[in-house]
């Protein structure tokens, strides 16, 4: 079971970032980090997050359907996994716990919607 979240986590970052083009993306001075937000074919936001200057994801990414409702939570630290992720998913909410990129723990539990924890 970790290891299908696991591969279905990588396959819908991996194939969510690299194949969309629509996307802002600014330097915060502040944080050293490029912050991006990718879009839809629709034009609602598809996922946010922020890159090192080299290119490795870094803090709290959020993916979004198609109509806007958030479907991941993930947090990055230097390209590495770590926390708590969240998947919503028909009622469902994931809770997959990082620990030094490797998966420590899973919860299931039903919710009433995925509008964050």
């Amino acid at each position: 079971m970790k290891r299908y979240i696991t591969i279905l986590a990588v396959l819908f970052v991996g194939v969510s970032v690299f194949a969309q083009q629509k996307r802002d993306l600014k330097h915060n001075k502040d944080t050293n980090l490029i912050e991006v937000v990718y879009y839809h074919d629709n034009g609602v936001v598809s996922q946010t997050g922020a890159y090192t200057t080299d290119g490795k994801l870094h803090g709290e990414w959020l993916s979004f359907n198609a109509e806007g409702k958030k479907t991941i939570s993930a947090k990055y630290n230097e390209g590495k996994k770590v926390g708590k992720w969240y998947y919503w998913t028909d009622g469902v909410v994931k809770e997959v716990d990082y620990n030094a990129n490797v998966i420590a723990g899973l919860k299931e539990s039903e919710t009433q919607g995925n509008d964050g924890l």
